[in-house]
């Protein structure tokens, strides 16, 4: 793996640098829901910062479709991101040509970071153009993805630009493989997967992948209703809910208990997704109970715990429960990518 942190230091000192972060987070009243998805940037950022680099922040915020629309403009995450990041941050209204030129001649090598305009405003990023990813590259000498989340896209900011400046792995990508290697080869048995949310197509592989290798996959949420209605066969070994609570928007007492007699003597939990509509406290009671299950079970076993996914670390940070957690993945279609051995575009030039 080309690591961030074996670059020869004359190689990186004062470089400009673009690190490709995920700051697309749920926002509510101003204020991030997921404080840990920008904090996971920290160790990488700080690292960069104390070799002097200048410093460019690349993301996405939302579906703009190609489009300037101000309520997706990473400008109303700049005060949340300083505060987390614990760093100055100057915004770039666009995030190529001469804007981004200007911006690196006002920031304060070693404390200040330019936060760019979101690349998803630019027709070129979700279709990697070539021409808009070579514009992406051109303000810049080294290219840094830190970003898991979204290395399953094959978009510019992510794999286009790598064509055109040496790139590099950061701290939390490199955590990132190296915790889902764990999971793919190196796990211990009772070795257990919950599987939630929704769109069954994209967790067939998954499953398939988990059914093959754990003890049990255990199956929730929105999928679990599309499995069901699809009358999809599975080993014994993947459990589906056999009792819910409303019009199938929430796991059932049964099926919650069932799942907890299995957990119970897990040594590994992989958990992707939440079980039920759990925006609606009426239908949140599974996935939290599970949870809570899982936490207390921690306490006398321990088994090793990685949870991940954009709904999953909301659930964790409404329970402050991230310190309690083995590994705590910033990635949910990414993590599910990655274990199921789909391509994944953003990591082909730093693997």
């Amino acid at each position: 793996m080309k690591k961030i942190q074996e670059t020869d230091n004359e190689k990186l000192f004062h470089q400009k640098i673009l690190l490709r972060a995920d700051f697309n987070v749920s926002m509510e009243k101003g204020k991030v829901k997921e404080a840990f998805k920008i904090k996971s940037l920290q160790k990488t950022l700080d690292y960069l910062l104390e070799k002097k680099c200048q410093v460019a922040i690349a993301s996405h915020f939302g579906r703009p479709e190609g489009k300037i629309k101000p309520e997706f403009s990473l400008n109303l995450i700049k005060n949340e991101a300083e505060k987390i990041l614990e760093h100055k941050m100057i915004f770039v209204s666009d995030c190529v040509g001469e804007e981004v030129v200007k911006s690196f001649e006002k920031i304060d090598n070693g404390g200040e970071v330019l936060l760019l305009e979101n690349v998803r405003f630019q027709k070129g990023e979700e279709e990697n153009e070539e021409k808009f990813a070579q514009k992406l590259a051109e303000n810049f000498d080294i290219f840094v993805n830190d970003a898991f989340s979204v290395s399953h896209r094959n978009h510019a900011s992510v794999a286009g630009v790598t064509k055109f400046i040496p790139s590099y792995a950061g701290f939390q990508l490199q955590k990132e493989i190296e915790e889902m290697e764990k999971l793919k080869n190196n796990f211990a048995h009772p070795a257990i997967a919950i599987i939630g949310g929704a769109k069954i197509e994209t967790k067939v592989a998954v499953i398939d992948f988990f059914e093959k290798r754990y003890d049990f996959v255990l199956v929730g949420g929105k999928i679990a209703n599309e499995a069901l209605d699809q009358k999809m066969i599975f080993s014994e070994k993947v459990v589906l809910p056999t009792d819910f609570v409303g019009d199938r928007l929430d796991i059932g007492e049964k099926t919650i208990k069932k799942f907890e007699e299995i957990i119970s003597c897990a040594q590994t939990i992989v958990w992707n997704g939440p079980l039920g509509k759990f925006e609606e406290e009426k239908y949140a009671r599974g996935t939290y109970q599970i949870l809570d299950f899982i936490l207390e079970h921690l306490k006398d076993k321990k088994p090793y715990v990685v949870l991940g996914g954009g709904e999953t670390l909301e659930i964790l940070e409404k329970r402050k429960a991230m310190e309690r957690i083995s590994f705590v993945s910033t990635g949910g279609g990414a993590m599910l990518a990655y274990i199921g051995g789909e391509k994944m575009p953003g990591l082909e030039s730093v693997i």
